[in-house]
This record gives structure tokens, C-alpha cells and sequence, in this order.
């Protein structure tokens, strides 16, 4: 069975790209949010096995919507996507209990990469 996964990403044609990757690879796109908000609701309605979590979002910010989806699960995989230079957010992110990282612009490779790692 394929892995059910939630894209978080205020940009429409960002959550398509990782749509895109992700199913070529055999995984399943369970839904899509636009923002920190929208994640958490998704989340608690889906219950993914792995979300991809945009840092930089109106609203609510992917750091606070991680902290929200943990609060709910423990347990949650949640992999934050971060442009260039925003390493400070990122070891939040981490500290918060994100289990890893992909800067943008995306690399296939490396997303498929920490998807799989993070899956185990």
C-alpha cells in the first residue's frame, strides 16, 4: 500500500511540483493546504503518514502548524520544505520535531531521498 502524504505549501505551483515527484514515485497525495491553519485541519480529517510542511506560510507558519500536528500526534512525520537561508528556521523546525529538511528550489532526488529516510 502506498504511503499517504499531505502537501503544505501557500504556493500552488510548489504543491504541484512535490505532487508531481511524489507520485511518479509510487506514493499517494492524500490532500493539499495553503496554510499552517488549513495543515492541522487537514491533518486531523486525513491522518497521512507524512506531511511536507512549507516554513513560510500567511496565517500560520509551518513551525506553528508543526508544533499544532505534534500536539495532536506525537508521532507525526513532518518534513519541512525552506527556501535558501533560512537555516535559523530550520533548527526550529527540527527542535520542534520536524524529522528532516529540503530547500528549495526541489531535487527530485533529495526529496524522494528524506521521504524514504523519514518513512523508514
Amino acid at each position: 500500500m502506498a504511503h499517504r502524504i499531505l502537501i503544505v505549501d501557500d504556493a500552488a505551483f510548489m504543491r504541484m511540483m512535490i505532487r508531481d515527484i511524489l507520485t511518479k514515485n509510487g506514493y499517494e497525495v492524500v490532500g493539499e493546504a495553503q496554510d499552517g491553519m488549513q495543515a492541522v485541519e487537514r491533518y486531523k480529517e486525513l491522518k497521512p503518514d507524512l506531511v511536507t510542511m512549507d516554513i513560510t506560510m500567511p496565517e500560520m507558519d509551518g513551525i506553528q502548524a508543526l508544533k499544532e500536528i505534534k500536539k495532536i500526534d506525537p508521532g507525526a512525520k513532518v518534513i519541512m520544505c525552506s527556501a535558501m537561508g533560512q537555516q535559523a528556521m530550520v533548527i526550529d523546525a527540527i527542535q520542534a520535531g520536524a524529522k528532516d529538511f529540503i530547500v528549495k528550489p526541489f531535487q527530485a532526488d533529495r526529496v524522494i531521498e528524506a521521504i524514504k529516510k523519514t518513512l523508514g
